[in-house]
């Protein structure tokens, strides 16, 4: 039978973490699900990320339901060994994964959903999983003159390594891990300013001994909303603490505005800059469900725990704070796809496997 003429239980809309995740979870209860994917290769929106990314959490506090993360559990993954474990993980339990399908529009049924792509493929299933990721979409603020500036403007999404920015004047917009990280690592090379509109907030990656994650495991606060996935503080050992000190590169409060040349500050002084880089984050990337009752007028999911508020079937797995701190990272994906499962079966009409706790 022709894949577009199957009918499945779950159609998993992404085959990065949160969508690996879920399969993980559907292929324990014995459903028949594909997951479909936009990008051409395995592992997800990490393969798109800067060269030097490290992740702000070990190895111990970076595996999916099944798998542990490889090497020691102190060590600090990085962007292409997350990238392997993604695509090592798929193929280890053989997830049926489909690459290069970009989902354009999913549409209610009588009895479930039909969910289009770009090629003109169609597929029924009785519930859909939602699991496109928070990282896929970047977010660039709305300043004044941005339209106007001449010189080069990039998100991080889009920023791989410092040599193109030589010699250059760089601002780089943000506050959080991925803006420190990156001006730190552009200062080696260029003359680089840190625009933010708070104070940075840094935290210790190391506390009497014990990594960050570690002390938010044992004091419960992973499990509350006490900090956003996009918004966690500085993890740093004492480096760029010390290089803001140092003046290695500098930090200002945000300009208000830009010009065909460069920036104004707060203090109304203009500098010429060649490149401004947003480290601004990102937005969820849900095109598909326009014309579902998903979003309110604030461009919030609504949803509760991962599950649609207002249709019956749908469920998000890797929304920034879907059930707490963890919802969006490497550990947390795991334990929110495995909470949907029992209300998912309900949906179903299916009895519930009882596992073991996964690994």
């Amino acid at each position: 039978m022709n894949l577009m003429d199957q009918q499945f239980d779950v159609v998993v809309i992404g085959a990065g973490q949160a969508g690996l995740a879920s399969g993980w979870h559907l292929k324990q209860q014995g459903l028949n699900f594909m997951l479909l994917d936009e990008q051409r290769r395995p592992g997800g929106n990490w393969r798109n990320y800067y060269d030097s990314l490290e992740l702000f959490s070990p190895a111990a506090y970076s595996a999916l339901p099944g798998m542990p993360f490889p090497g020691t559990p102190g060590h600090y993954p990085s962007r292409d060994e997350v990238v392997r474990y993604l695509e090592q993980y798929a193929d280890r339990f053989q997830l049926p994964v489909r690459q290069g399908v970009r989902v354009t529009r999913v549409m209610g049924l009588e009895q479930g959903f039909q969910i289009t792509t770009a090629s003109g493929e169609c597929y029924q299933a009785r519930a859909v999983i939602v699991a496109s990721g928070a990282f896929s979409r970047p977010y660039l603020p709305d300043i004044p003159g941005r339209d106007n500036f001449n010189g080069t403007q990039l998100h991080s999404a889009d920023y791989r390594h410092g040599a193109p920015f030589r010699d250059q004047r760089v601002v780089v917009i943000g506050a959080a891990n991925s803006a420190v990280q990156i001006a730190h690592e552009l200062a080696a090379v260029a003359e680089v300013t840190l625009a933010t509109r708070d104070a940075i907030r840094f935290a210790p990656q190391r506390i009497l001994g014990a990594d960050f994650h570690t002390w938010l495991k044992w004091t419960g606060l992973e499990k509350t909303g006490w900090l956003n996935d996009q918004s966690t503080p500085v993890l740093d050992n004492g480096t760029y603490r010390k290089a803001l000190k140092n003046g290695y590169f500098k930090q200002r409060p945000m300009f208000t505005k830009i010009t065909s040349t460069g920036v104004v500050w707060a203090d109304g002084q203009h500098e010429a800059v060649d490149t401004l880089l947003f480290a601004t984050g990102f937005r969820p990337n849900l095109p598909f469900l326009e014309g579902l009752p998903v979003m309110d007028e604030t461009g919030k999911v609504m949803q509760r725990d991962g599950r649609a508020s207002q249709v019956s079937g749908l469920y998000f797995v890797g929304l920034p704070k879907q059930r707490n701190f963890a919802s969006a990272t490497l550990r947390g994906v795991g334990p929110d796809a495995g909470h949907l499962i029992p209300h998912l079966l309900r949906h179903l009409q299916r009895p519930h496997r009882v596992l073991a706790s996964p690994a």
